[in-house]
């Protein structure tokens, strides 16, 4: 019988097709929603637009004519065939990568993130030409109530909110940590982490394969 592993997203999306890939049967799970910040854009002529999510691409209402650097494909499949530069790698560091050598003198870029962003980008960007001004356009928060658990072999946390949530529901099955914030919330709460991976899509593959 083929192991159930809930996690936050639909069916078709590029993780779930990992999970997939890697054995398992993937079960929509969704204990938090995405809701808007409302704070008004704080840099109204950007040189760029630098995108983190599928969910700040969907928040934001973006600027005409400006370029757009993107995180990972499922960001630029919610950006409606736009022009966008996309990560060499999907992870904060490749973004960087990419907007050094898209504008090697710096500039002004609009940051658009949520509320519990990584934060990566702006403490490396700190003192150099690439001014980056972070715009909060949405927020991750819990449902109310509650989803009851699906039958499940294991859950997967996406992020340090989702950890939280899903620990004191996961009693008797695997719980797994996508990235390590996520893994240090389950273990905050008290329901340590069975395995973690980094945030990356091959990683989780191959996290979640030896389990079946």
């Amino acid at each position: 019988m083929v192991k159930r592993l809930g996690l936050a997203r639909a069916t078709e999306d590029v993780l779930s097709r990992i999970v997939v890939k890697a054995g398992w049967q993937p079960v929509a799970l969704f204990l938090t929603e995405m809701v808007p910040t409302g704070l008004p854009r704080p840099l109204e002529h950007p040189d760029a637009v630098i995108l983190l999510s599928p969910a700040g691409a969907r928040a934001a209402a973006l600027p005409v004519g400006v370029p757009i650097l993107a995180l990972g494909q499922g960001t630029v499949a919610a950006l409606a065939g736009c022009a966008v530069l996309v990560s060499p790698e999907p992870r904060a560091e490749g973004l960087w990568a990419l907007l050094q050598g898209r504008f090697p003198a710096g500039g002004q870029f609009l940051l658009i993130r949520g509320e519990r962003s990584r934060g990566y980008l702006e403490e490396v960007a700190e003192g150099t030409p690439w001014r980056l001004v972070s715009w909060i356009t949405h927020a991750e928060k819990a449902k109310d109530p509650l989803p009851d658990l699906p039958t499940l072999d294991a859950v997967l946390a996406l992020s340090p909110l989702q950890a939280e949530l899903l620990g004191p529901k996961s009693q008797g099955i695997l719980r797994f940590a996508w990235g390590k914030r996520a893994e240090e919330a389950f273990l905050r709460g008290g329901h340590p982490a069975d395995d973690s991976c980094l945030a990356r899509p091959e990683a989780l593959g191959r996290m979640l394969a030896p389990y079946v």
